[in-house]
Parts: C-alpha cells; structure tokens; sequence
C-alpha cells in the first residue's frame, strides 16, 4: 500500500458558512430513507426495533450513558409511515421540543421493562403491545410480519400472545446500514481524526513507571475534551500481557523494552472508531520489529484488495490461517486476523474472517466503511504487534481514515 489513497475530509466539530461539512438534515434524511427503502423490499408490514443504534439511525433521536444497555426504548417505522418513537420519560418531551423531523405526536413516552427489573405482571409489556397492534391497524399492516431486531423474552412472548408474527430484522437493517452517505462518512473520518491526536499524547506519555490504566485515563480525557460522545472503550496491552490478546486493561507498570498496543473506541455525533497502534517503549527487540512488521506485510495485502467488485473472502484469504500463527482452528482465533464494518455500531457489515467470509463472501461496494486489524506474536513468546486501519471503499480504490503512523514499530522515548 503507497500513501493514505483519496482524501477523506475531517473540517472540523463546527457547522460554517464557507465550508461544506457536515448536512445533519441531509444525515437523517438518508437514513430513514434507506431504512423505508429496506422495510418496502421486506417481507414486512412493519420494522419494531429495539437496538440503540437502529433507532438512532431511524429517528435521529439519542439517549446515553446509564440508559443505553436498559432496552426501555423503542421506535416503529411502518410501510408508508414516519417513525415513532417512545423514550425514557423526560426525553420524549425533549424530542418534541428540539427534534423538529419528527412528528410531535410520535414522540410518545415509553417503559418497558428494564431488563426485567420491572416484573411482567406489571403490565407495562401488555399496554405496549396493545398501543402497538393499534398502529399496525391503522397503517393497514396488522396482517403482515413484524420485523424485530432484538427483543426481551416478555416483549416478544406478549406480541406473539396477540397474534403478531415477529420475525429477524436485525438483518434488514445492517443491510440498510451498509452503505455510508458522504456526512457518515466525514464523521467517521472526524472520530478518527480525534483519535489521531490520542495517539500522539499516548506516545509522548508512555514511559517505563506508568500504568496502563493511566494510558486509559489520558485517552478519555483527552477524547471528552475533544468532543467524544462516548468512550466505550480503551485496551491496553503491555509487555507478557501482549501474547495472549486479553482485550482488556489492567493497572500493569510499563517497563523499559515493553512492546504495547492500545484500541480506542470512541464515537463522535454516534459515528466509531475502532483504532489499535502498536508502540514499543524506550527499545524494541528484533523480535519485536520482525512481528510488526509482519503484521504490517499482512495488514497492506489486505488493503490493496479493497476494491469495489472484490468480495471479503479475498481479504480473508490474503491473511494467514490460525494454525499459521499458534491457535487450533479459526473459531479460537477469531477476531485476530478481522474485519468489521463501522458506523452507528462497532461491529456492522461487513465482518470478514477466515471463520465466516469463505463460506459466506460479501461483495465490496463503494460507501462501505470497515476496520481492518492484524495480529502477530512475536519469537520471544510474549511481545505482539497488534494494527488496525479503517478503510472507505471509494471508486479509486481504498481510503485510510487512520492517520498516526504505522509503517514501523515507532519507540516512544527512546533511549
């Protein structure tokens, strides 16, 4: 791979005058048109859906933070129809007032269960589904399937006590998800940008004595000021904790020679990053040069296949089998040599692997946005290079979001 391919523009946080940047109402709009799009070529009468990130991308309505894993909220779109929406309390009255593209009246408050902290015998899944029945009526879908994403057990036991045939939407919408319109993708490219800039402050501070979750500590920081909406998550990874991958943190001192790498996961306006570098500390082995630069020679193969017509199983096929690289079978290294899809979510179309993409390839298309991360233990049986780049399929071939660099092992504070 030579250079970073054609320019993805990161302007910026601020909407301005003399620049084109960010349309959040041409945003929505393609949204919600590719989700009615998707819903008209389904088997659907209507889309229920329950997955934060589905109704975000539908309605353009968000909430954070303490409520995001509580399935309380939920949104309906049916044929024909404008979504509607029922959230925490408050937040409804909130939709009414500063979301304008939604319909008043379709901004309604909701409670369902809480994962089940709120028992059934509340009844509060008993009145959803019966509003709900009422609108499918009035759309003129009450015969047809509903399509659902994810479900609590009661929500689903209650809509089938009430004759409604729920079937898998989860697939209909990461098909309509697949597809980034130019304003996802400047976010991504800007959540990436922010990123960058992490890695600079992670590579002055990181120094024999301090700690991983210091690291960590400094990335939230540091994205927070810059305006993340959310940290979901920093990995850590330092010294003999680099080989096996644990996917974790812990409070381990750096040391002097310590190769580390580090996962920032962050999301700017809704849109994720997913960003892994690889740094060693103070000196680095020829061990520890030989696994990066492995895992850079696996990573550009990779690259250089991203082309529109080109399907994931070729990527697949340009990294090496498990076995090539000390696991058992392709399930038990899953997730080192990967590929996955980035937007609303972490993990959207396309996943790619040894483990699913030969059996199941999908075609790149241009607007498809994924992450691309290789992974190479070193000889000396504890070091490991870790990379990660996200790419944008375009018309001329791949377009690199990452920018810090990651050509070699760079060794920060180098004696």
């Amino acid at each position: 791979m030579e250079g970073f391919g054609p320019v993805i523009a990161a302007p910026g946080h601020m909407g301005v005058d003399y620049e084109e940047r960010v349309d959040f109402d041409r945003l929505r709009t393609y949204r919600l048109r590719r989700a009615q799009e998707a819903l008209e070529s389904s088997e659907f009468g209507a889309l229920l859906l329950f997955d934060f990130y589905n109704i975000r991308y539908v309605s353009g309505t968000w909430v954070g933070g303490a409520l995001g894993d509580k399935m309380t909220r939920y949104c309906l779109l049916t044929r024909g129809g404008e979504p509607v929406v029922w959230d925490f309390g408050s937040a409804a009255r909130h939709h009414k007032l500063f979301s304008p593209w939604l319909e008043p009246d379709n901004c309604r408050a909701g409670m369902l269960g809480m994962r089940g902290a709120i028992a059934p015998k509340a009844g509060l899944f008993e009145r959803a589904v019966k509003e709900l029945a009422g609108l499918l009526r009035d759309a003129g879908v009450a015969d047809m399937p509903i399509g659902v994403d994810i479900v609590e057990l009661p929500m689903l036991f209650e809509l089938q006590k009430n004759g409604i045939d729920v079937r898998d939407a989860q697939q209909t919408m990461l098909d309509a998800r697949l597809i980034k319109n130019q304003d996802e993708i400047m976010l991504l490219s800007q959540a990436a940008a922010m990123v960058d800039g992490v890695y600079q402050d992670i590579f002055e501070a990181l120094k024999p004595g301090v700690r991983e979750n210091e690291i960590v500590a400094l990335a939230n920081k540091r994205l927070y000021e810059m305006g993340s909406d959310q940290v979901e998550a920093v990995n850590a990874i330092s010294g003999e904790r680099c080989n096996p991958h644990p996917h974790n943190f812990t409070d381990r001192i750096i040391r002097p020679g310590d190769q580390a790498f580090f996962d920032i996961i962050h999301s700017y306006n809704g849109y994720r990053t997913c960003y892994y570098r690889t740094l060693a500390v103070g000196s680095a082995t020829p061990p520890q040069h030989a696994a990066f630069a492995q895992a850079r020679e696996w990573m550009d193969k990779a690259i250089d296949l991203v082309q529109p017509g080109n399907s994931t199983d070729m990527i697949a096929q340009a990294w090496p089998k498990a076995t090539e690289f000390g696991f058992a079978d392709e399930m038990a290294a899953f997730g080192l040599q990967f590929g996955h899809g980035l937007g609303l979510g972490l993990h959207e179309r396309p996943i790619i692997s040894r483990l699913n993409s030969l059996d199941d390839p999908i075609e790149l298309k241009v607007g498809m946005v994924f992450a691309l991360e290789t992974y190479c233990p070193a000889s000396d049986g504890q070091s490991a290079a870790r990379l990660e780049e996200e790419i944008v399929v375009t018309e001329n071939g791949p377009a690199v979001l990452t920018k810090f660099p990651c050509q070699k092992l760079m060794i920060a504070n180098e004696y």
